[in-house]
């Protein structure tokens, strides 16, 4: 019995990772305030590593949707098409610098000071703020960049700066991605595909980087049920995320990002009065 309990708790996170992962409502917000009620029955390190492990399910499901578009040598391309596919992956690579370099510098002190609940309630209020009002100033723009092949390195860069604010518990890495593209021209459908494109090497180096320091420090001593709770959160992720993207896309196309916005502002409201009435 308790193994089913480990069992369904990891399908949970992998269901809140894989839908808050890719909307712009930021998943570490989430996990945190779902960590308090339902809590995983392994040590505090394994549980850190776990949350960003299963981001590999993530990853997976965009590779999956957007094979064609992401892999070179994808089947019926010409040559044209390969090397068009080959500049987006030097934009995205140029956009995840700036992340990968002050994570890798960073990312203990981040972890020590930043990650608790005043910080994430904090910035998922005034990232949603920042989105209505963006929505609200550029409500009729035209925008110059339409797709994420049409990004140029330039537009890469800029974007991949504003990603650095995702570093900051709570804000929300697809959310940091699309206001970065938004202020510079980009439009919401463009924006929402690179941010899924851009997660590939960002998610995938910030998992490894997890593992390998959890293996330095403690091995490969993994129990049954670790492994179990590790395979099973992935898989969820992996399935619900195909889900959540396929609808961020619809909904981009028809409806601005300010629903996302109040939404952010209610549950860090919610998230900093609830730990602030457990604390008296």
């Amino acid at each position: 019995m308790e193994l089913l309990f480990e069992i369904l708790k990891a399908f949970f996170l992998g269901v809140v990772q894989g839908i808050t992962e890719w909307l712009p409502v930021s998943s570490t917000g989430h996990m945190i305030l779902f960590d308090e009620f339902v809590k995983l029955n392994v040590s505090e390190q394994f549980k850190e590593m776990f949350f960003v492990v299963i981001q590999f399910g993530s990853i997976l499901a965009v590779l999956i949707l957007y094979w064609n578009r992401l892999f070179p040598w994808a089947k019926g391309k010409t040559a044209e098409e390969q090397k068009q596919t080959w500049n987006l992956w030097l934009k995205i690579v140029i956009a995840a610098v700036p992340a990968a370099i002050i994570g890798l510098l960073f990312d203990d002190l981040l972890d020590q000071y930043l990650y608790n609940y005043v910080v994430v309630a904090a910035t998922l209020i005034l990232y949603g703020i920042v989105f209505i009002v963006i929505e609200r100033k550029f409500k009729n723009r035209a925008y110059v960049v339409n797709s994420a092949e049409e990004f140029t390195p330039k537009n890469a860069l800029k974007v991949g700066c504003f990603q650095l604010l995702s570093l900051i518990p709570g804000t929300s890495r697809s959310g940091s991605t699309i206001i970065g593209g938004m202020l510079t021209g980009v439009s919401r459908t463009a924006a929402a595909e690179f941010s899924f494109f851009l997660a590939i090497p960002v998610m995938l180096g910030a998992s490894l980087l997890k593992i390998v320091k959890y293996i330095a420090e403690f091995g490969l001593n993994f129990t049954g049920v670790e492994i179990l709770t590790m395979i099973v959160g992935t898989a969820t992720a992996f399935g619900v995320s195909l889900a959540a993207i396929r609808f961020l896309v619809g909904f981009v196309r028809r409806h601005s990002f300010e629903s996302f916005g109040w939404y952010r502002i209610i549950l860090g409201s919610v998230v900093l009065g609830y730990f602030l009435l457990t604390s008296i």
